[in-house]
């Protein structure tokens, strides 16, 4: 593989599977734009458990071709970031044009192509080199574990703290909970606002007009919430997104999220 000029800013993570993301703010003049496998994904809500938007970015792309890999973590350098990974340049190509811009939990997301293969791409497509491009990108991490300014940063602080000795902890501001609205697709509906006198029956029969239907729970000390649970998250949403502000006794509306995980 030829060699690719370093982009300004490398971004180190604690996984050994990320590749490095290309330098976007290229000039006119620069040689054309460097195209590969693994698109670099910023912008993300990082809100959004990492299992779940690892998920949602699987079920996003595969519609355009094979899906390899998906990297991400919710370490400090790595919030709000992914890269994904595709059989082939060209998948990748038609998916960042495509999806560039795409609000994935209310973000839209920002991509562009990472700078170098991943390991999942190495290993698929060329895999006798393999091992030659793992020895590359450790020694790699190994000569910019302390030339990367976020690494600088937080060793000039640790620094500090060992000097001057621990500073006095701020107080810690209160966790911000996520608005039921924006919470993760889940195959278990959140009801709220019934009316009193709702029974069982009655959310049988409405929420059994959609396919897939599990279970309805009511909360027999709380009379205005339940639960409605789907076989699947597909078929929650379809649920959901039919049934929300349903005025079930004509006058108030039912207001409906997904439950909590």
């Amino acid at each position: 593989m030829s060699e690719i000029d370093p982009a300004p800013t490398i971004v180190d993570t604690a996984s050994d599977e990320i590749p490095i993301p290309i330098d976007t703010a290229a000039s006119p003049t620069s040689k054309p734009e460097y195209i590969s496998e693994t698109l670099y994904i910023q912008n993300l809500n990082e809100k959004i458990r990492i299992d779940v938007l690892k998920a949602s970015l699987r079920g996003l792309f595969k519609s355009y071709g094979e899906v390899l890999d998906v990297v991400a973590h919710n370490n400090l350098r790595m919030r709000g970031q992914a890269f994904v990974s595709f059989a082939s340049a060209d998948i990748a190509q038609k998916a960042l044009k495509e999806v560039k811009g795409f609000p994935l939990y209310s973000k839209p997301m920002q991509i562009s192509f990472a700078k170098t293969r991943s390991d999942a791409v190495v290993k698929r497509l060329d895999a006798e080199h393999y091992e030659e491009h793992k020895q590359r990108r450790q020694q790699h991490k190994k000569t910019t574990r302390y030339t990367n300014p976020l690494k600088q940063k937080f060793r000039a602080k640790r620094l500090a703290t060992e000097t001057d000795g621990p500073a006095i902890a701020a107080p810690r501001r209160p966790a911000v909970q996520m608005p039921d609205e924006y919470l993760p697709p889940n195959k278990i509906l959140f009801l709220q606002n019934l009316p009193e006198s709702v029974s069982k029956d009655q959310l049988m029969a409405l929420f059994s007009q959609y396919p897939n239907l599990h279970e309805v729970r009511l909360i027999a000390n709380k009379k205005d919430i339940a639960f409605v649970e789907y076989m699947d998250e597909g078929s929650a949403t379809v649920a959901k997104d039919a049934l929300h502000n349903y005025k079930l006794d004509g006058e108030n509306k039912i207001k409906i999220t997904f439950a909590r995980k």
